[in-house]
């Protein structure tokens, strides 16, 4: 398979067919509901809805719908202070079972995921990976939606049933094809997505180790407090165990060449490549998160144990 990279070394794409591992296409991604089927579905509550839990509603179980004067016997906790203070009488807030839980998928689209020596690029992977995600949230009845950092682009708005899955799907495909001009980085990906998610929610982050590495570890432990977090890390054989040869790379309209039997050459691919993703497989675990490093040439779906673990885990 041909080469590109985008963060050091950047090569043209040849002209090729959709379907070759360089581009996804929405076939294969329709396609890979059978797979995410044979997951084993949710358990059901009483009322017969879907879900991971032995409740019977899904996520917090309880949105907000209005406010009335408070009765013996009403929670304390519940007490709407501002509309007390308003009106002089205590109220206290009413609630409605939530049912539906949202899955949202974030997307990488850093330059550096159009890169791919076996099987498929890393793009074509995370496409795959994130359309997995979607058929095992609506088996589970969820609703889907997906978003990309973008400062033009608005994400793709919650939906359940296949009509919003492949809106999410047709974003992958579109997302993944090339690299997008106007991308603004992961973390304003999980910017947006903070205001999205209600607690409850399944979030889905597709993105490459460097990526990962440029976000505050400060963020994910409140992420990880409200909602489901799984972090699946987009790798290449290559990045992982380069062989100790002479390999050939373009830079712009330039050839060069990296001798990769040096020392030096070896220790800076592996602080390239090797430590942002040794360093997420270590420390998301502990903020909560379940992460996943997911190669280029293994099943798109081999991550779906993740999905209502006890425990995060990694691979």
């Amino acid at each position: 398979m041909a080469v590109s990279s985008s963060s050091t070394f950047t090569a043209a794409l040849p002209p090729v067919a959709a379907g070759d591992g360089i581009q996804p296409t929405l076939a294969e991604l329709v396609a890979l509901r059978a797979v995410a089927q044979r997951r084993p579905p949710a358990r059901k509550g009483r009322h017969n809805m879907a879900g991971p839990a032995q409740s019977s509603l899904r996520g917090r179980g309880m949105e907000y719908a209005e406010s009335r004067e408070y009765v013996a016997g009403d929670d304390v906790r519940h007490i709407d202070w501002r509309l007390t203070a308003r009106s002089g009488r205590t109220h206290t807030k009413l609630f409605q079972a939530e049912r539906e839980r949202l899955t949202l998928v974030v997307a990488d689209t850093a330059p550096t995921l159009y890169f791919g020596t076996r099987v498929r690029f890393k793009s074509v992977q995370a496409a795959r990976a994130g359309a997995v995600a979607v058929w095992a949230a609506v088996r589970d009845g969820d609703r889907v939606a997906i978003l990309r950092g973008s400062a033009q682009e608005p994400p793709v708005p919650p939906a359940s049933g296949p009509r919003g899955a492949l809106r999410v799907l047709d974003a992958l495909v579109r997302w993944y094809a090339r690299p997008p001009l106007d991308d603004t980085g992961l973390q304003v990906a999980l910017d947006h997505a903070g205001r999205l998610l209600r607690p409850g929610s399944r979030l889905v982050v597709l993105a490459d180790p460097r990526s990962i590495a440029r976000i505050p570890p400060t963020r994910w432990p409140a992420l990880a407090a409200h909602h489901e977090v799984v972090v699946l890390l987009l790798t290449d054989p290559l990045e992982r165990e380069p062989p100790q040869a002479l390999l050939p790379f373009a830079l712009g309209d330039r050839r060069v060449e990296l001798d990769l039997a040096q020392p030096g050459a070896r220790l800076g691919w592996q602080r390239e490549f090797l430590q942002p993703l040794e360093a997420a497989l270590e420390a998301l675990p502990r903020r909560g998160v379940r992460v996943y490093s997911l190669q280029t040439d293994a099943a798109s779906e081999s991550w779906l144990p993740l999905l209502g673990g006890a425990q995060p885990q990694v691979a």
